[in-house]
């Protein structure tokens, strides 16, 4: 439990947990988590993840589903391109999803394999994965028709327009041309 409490991460699964302990992922390393989770000393907010109390959300989302990463609404609300609050994390991933975990609301959207294994603008942290915003942009125009963005200028139109290829979507080209007229 010391190495899991010294640890920067806040969230974990069996797999991290026995990487950051050099021990094997076995019945034995699950029933001391498990007995941690009883003495409260650990969250289990869903089967096979753990957390320290008041988990990152950011890496909550990246563990519930693998591969998976952060866009879409989140990323473009941090990014100030839309104003309209959501509390809700959004993420991209092979299947579409709505989850609850630590009274914090996760939503992934399915995205084709070739898109989701493509790295072009996507940020790796140690603990989970985000899309720039120029990346979130375009994930959020090729899975929703409609779409409105309040604030446009704080994109790099250069990025977006070397990462429309990754799509291989003439109607998403369009789109984008259309909006930056």
């Amino acid at each position: 439990m010391l190495a899991l409490s010294a640890s920067p991460r806040t969230a974990f699964n069996t797999k991290s947990v026995a990487l950051l302990l050099n021990e094997k992922r076995d019945v034995s390393l699950t029933k001391r988590l498990n007995y941690y989770v009883k003495r409260g000393l650990l969250l289990n907010p869903r089967k096979g993840i753990y957390a320290k109390k008041n988990p990152n959300p950011e890496e909550l989302a990246g563990l519930v589903f693998i591969p998976s990463y952060l866009s879409l609404e989140y990323v473009l609300q941090q990014a100030g391109v839309i104003f309209q609050y959501d509390s809700t994390i959004t993420s991209v991933s092979y299947l579409s999803r709505e989850i609850e975990m630590c009274e914090m609301n996760f939503r992934y959207s399915q995205m084709k394999k070739e898109i989701l294994y493509n790295l072009d603008g996507i940020e790796c942290h140690e603990n989970y994965s985000i899309a720039t915003p120029e990346r979130a942009l375009l994930d959020m125009m090729y899975l929703h028709s409609e779409c409105y963005f309040d604030n446009l200028n704080v994109l790099d139109k250069k990025k977006i327009m070397q990462l429309l290829p990754v799509y291989q979507s003439a109607r998403l080209g369009e789109r984008i041309m259309e909006m930056f007229k």
